[in-house]
């Protein structure tokens, strides 16, 4: 984490010490929460519509904070404490990240994408943790705010730092970027999540695409080549696309599913691959991670140790069991009708289970296509590979509706309460079978896997 004297901080910020007593005084990590701080760091009040955080100010020094900063529009700073005066706390926040990432000179890679970034961050770090000392967003740490203090809290040996970038709009990359500069970039997809604030994929796609524009002039971009929406762009950077087109740098070549994980080759590399997760779309995350690494100078004998390895952040695509015997994929961490087709796809590939069932539950953002997307997604479910389809949410009425194109009466139930939903799934449910559960974050389904998990 960054650690520097209050006097360098203020200078990082260009900021003004209010007190000079506390120049040498060491901080040690940055916050901008007092739930998570911890002593000797610097505390940083943020505002917002309906919260002022240098309210809070006097508990940050409570909890032993070093310094804070203050904005100079707020009345009356505190006296007689370690206190630096900025314009603007949020600024001052993602330049001190800029000029600690500039001082360490490490490097950067940077992910984005519709769906997968988080798990191809994680096979990065896998990757090329093998050789170097790597530093990787923690959770869901990729904003404005996010990113900056993902920063901030990197060890000064690290060697590379994989930068997740996520956005809701327009120009939120494009910033991202320009603060990391980092030296590579990977674009794991276009999907449809945010289609309510961009209108189109193709919206979608040009805003992805921002991670570019803070691309250092010698970086390169890695994307998945089988996308129309980013094969057709003209890059003024060095590309390398990957995916099952014949026309990828790296191509897939062949594909095993096991419940244990995930069997592949590439084309031309002599070798085969394996990554402790399942389905199609994360080989192709797999793929990146590999391209990228050999960029870096992994040796594939350890990028291929190192997908071998990895661990994925949770509920994605988590196979787990219960006590009598059900096999439960936990894929409920979020969904967009890309993932959403991609995982039911990957439960219709896998044999050997006495009855595969789906939970599905509402994808969020999708703007005024949001019934139709739905239905999409419930109509390509395939009843001959699928028993049964349990679906969940006011949204998720619409992928019923879908489904029911093709499935027999008493296939496909809807539920809008979850605990009728978890009481329908015990009925049905037993020694076997497969269950995948799947929809967006605020959905929660996950309580139901944990229900499942602890009861049977």
């Amino acid at each position: 984490m960054i650690k520097r004297t209050v006097k360098r901080i203020a200078d990082m910020v260009k900021g003004t010490l209010t007190n000079p007593e506390f120049e040498q005084t060491m901080i040690e990590g940055a916050a901008t929460d007092t739930r998570t701080l911890e002593k000797n760091q610097l505390f940083i009040p943020l505002k917002g519509e309906h919260f002022n955080g240098h309210t809070f100010v006097p508990q940050a020094f409570e909890k032993g904070v070093s310094a804070v900063l203050w904005d100079r529009s707020e009345p009356n700073p505190p006296e007689g404490r370690a206190v630096i005066l900025v314009d603007d706390t949020l600024e001052a926040l993602q330049t001190l990240a800029k000029a600690y990432l500039k001082e360490l000179g490490t490097r950067v890679i940077g992910v984005t994408g519709s769906n997968g970034k988080t798990t191809t961050k994680d096979m990065l770090h896998a990757v090329l943790g093998t050789q170097y000392r790597v530093h990787k967003t923690a959770g869901n740490f990729n904003n404005h705010i996010g990113l900056p203090l993902t920063v901030l809290a990197m060890p000064e040996d690290t060697e590379i730092a994989v930068l997740e970038m996520g956005m809701s709009a327009r120009g939120e990359i494009d910033f991202l970027s320009r603060l990391a500069e980092p030296e590579a970039a990977v674009i794991t997809n276009i999907g449809e999540s945010h289609m309510q604030d961009l209108g189109s994929r193709e919206g979608i796609a040009e805003a992805k695409l921002e991670i570019i524009n803070g691309l250092r002039e010698d970086g390169v971009l890695f994307y998945f080549g089988d996308e129309p929406l980013l094969r057709q762009k003209t890059y003024t950077c060095r590309t390398t696309t990957y995916g099952a087109g014949a026309d990828n740098d790296l191509r897939l070549k062949e594909i095993k599913q096991a419940e244990e994980g995930t069997y592949f080759n590439i084309d031309g590399i002599d070798r085969s691959f394996f990554i402790p997760v399942l389905g199609r779309h994360n080989v192709m995350n797999a793929m990146a991670a590999y391209a990228a690494g050999i960029y870096f100078g992994i040796t594939p004998e350890n990028a291929a140790l190192g997908l071998s390895r990895l661990k994925v952040t949770g509920m994605r695509l988590e196979l787990v069991k219960t006590e009598n015997g059900i096999s439960i994929v936990n894929d409920a961490y979020n969904a967009s009708p890309t993932s959403m087709k991609a995982a039911v796809e990957l439960i219709e590939t896998m044999k050997g289970y006495r009855k595969k069932m789906l939970v599905l539950g509402d994808m969020l953002e999708l703007g005024d296509e949001e019934k139709a997307f739905h239905e999409e997604c419930g109509a390509a479910v395939n009843p001959a590979e699928i028993d049964h389809v349990f679906t969940y949410g006011t949204l998720g009425a619409f992928i019923a509706d879908g489904a029911r194109r093709h499935f027999e009466e008493g296939r496909v139930s809807h539920y809008l309460d979850k605990k009728e939903l978890l009481h329908a799934i015990q009925e049905m449910a037993a020694s076997g079978d497969l269950l995948l559960f799947k929809a967006s974050r605020g959905m929660k389904l996950e309580e139901i896997v944990k229900d499942l998990l602890e009861k049977n």
